[in-house]
């Protein structure tokens, strides 16, 4: 069966488009933005770790964790979503609006996909409406913080602290 090789299908799917679409000559422009992508997704998915509270979980034979799942989305998938997106997001208001909603749609319309096939989990309240949610301030706060990254930072902590309060994140509990 293909499933359980589906996270590793998506992000060579990935891996490629961004290699066809995205900016490549002028990656260094793209380069703290890739890394606050990948910091952002680290940084909460160790808040939920840490305090065993996950709002979501991967899952697969290969390969075979959440962990490992998640660092092959962020090393793989991220920096090409980030090289396609801001190429076009960057040309004026209208290609931005096109890419911010196809970028949703497309991370939201893969969670979908995944959900029945059990590639992923929802815990705590979680659902695929929070997660088209997050996808939205993601795609904005990835374009804000291309031009204004400590605004783009605060964006990123705003959102934080609103997971930690709506899904009652026991981070300050022992």
């Amino acid at each position: 069966m293909l499933i359980p090789y589906l996270h590793i299908a998506y992000n060579i799917a990935f891996f490629v488009a961004g290699w066809i679409f995205g900016d490549w000559k002028n990656w260094r422009r793209y380069y703290s933005t890739i890394i606050f992508f990948i910091a952002g997704d680290l940084i909460q998915n160790f808040t939920t770790s840490f305090v065993n509270y996950p709002l979501w979980r991967y899952h697969g034979t290969i390969p075979p964790n959440h962990l490992l799942i998640n660092l092959l989305i962020n090393f793989m998938a991220y920096p090409a979503t980030v090289l396609i997106y801001l190429k076009y997001a960057l040309r004026g208001w209208k290609p931005f609006i096109f890419h911010f909603l196809l970028w949703v749609f497309l991370y939201s319309i893969i969670e979908y996909i995944n959900l029945p096939l059990g590639l992923i989990s929802h815990y705590n309240g979680w659902n695929i409406w929070s997660s088209v949610l997050i996808n939205l301030i993601l795609f904005l706060t990835l374009r804000v913080y291309y031009a204004y990254p400590l605004i783009g930072w605060l964006l990123f902590f705003m959102k934080m602290i609103a997971i930690i309060v709506v899904w009652e994140i026991p981070v300050f509990k022992r």
